[in-house]
């Protein structure tokens, strides 16, 4: 993991971008801890530098008022990575047969699985890099999308101990049956007026997870629209599974 800059901002919080070989991200560090701080793993749908104040926001927070570290990634394919063609290809496909109407299954697992196969991985190599810094000692918790990547990292990755999931994205059927071995604490996040989510998939998600503690946070408005206040919720949620 190489720093290539740092700022420390006006709420003391610690602000690095950083590169762990092709993949680039930023880690939030609270402005001063007596011992290694729990980590949250903020997920995104890719585009890192559109999303980036929107990303600051909660990790700051979360640095700023609990003392947990936080950090993101870019997705593989997304931002300033080089495209992937089959997914720029499968993505094209799937804004066609929505408006045309016709069914989106086969496009959403070309799209979606292969993504999976690739940004779990790296998410793992970013959490090896990240744990091995002094500052921060874990547990760990996930936060964020792409849903279906938070599910695989639930299932896979022993040292994530929580998860706040965002619905609003495709979930191929293979991640349906992933979700249903998912046994740690969620939280699952959804737009009821989301008007690019399947409220019912979103719903008929949630309850296939196997987790026997999971809470649904259902607010109305579009995609966009998330309420301030889930900030703090979804604070308090990891406050209560890492400290």
């Amino acid at each position: 993991m190489r720093f290539t800059s740092e700022q420390r901002l006006d709420d003391g919080v610690l602000e690095r971008e950083f590169t762990l070989g092709e993949i680039p991200g930023i880690l939030w560090t609270p402005g001063s801890a007596s011992a290694p701080a729990p980590l949250i793993l903020v997920g995104h749908p890719g585009g890192l530098r559109e999303m980036r104040p929107r990303l600051a926001r909660r990790a700051r927070h979360y640095a700023a008022e609990y003392g947990f570290a936080a950090a993101t990634i870019e997705l593989p394919g997304a931002g300033d990575r080089p495209r992937l063609a089959a997914a720029e290809q499968a993505r094209s496909d799937l804004r066609r047969a929505i408006e045309a109407g016709e069914p989106v299954d086969e496009i959403v697992d070309a799209l979606v699985l292969p993504l999976v196969e690739r940004a779990v991985p790296e998410w793992q190599t970013t959490l090896d890099a990240l744990l091995s810094l002094p500052e921060i000692g874990g547990p760990v918790g996930y936060e964020g999308g792409v849903i279906s990547v938070g599910i695989r990292l639930a299932v896979v990755e022993p040292r994530i101990s929580a998860a706040n999931l965002f619905a609003g994205s495709f979930v191929p059927a293979a991640l349906f049956e992933e979700a249903r071995r998912v046994t740690i604490p969620l939280q699952v996040l959804l737009q009821w007026d989301d008007e690019g989510n399947d409220r019912q998939a979103a719903l008929d998600l949630f309850d296939t997870f196997g987790t026997k503690e999971k809470t649904l946070h259902a607010n109305l408005g579009g995609h966009t629209g998330v309420p301030s206040f889930e900030i703090d919720a979804g604070a308090r949620f990891f406050a209560r599974h890492l400290s």
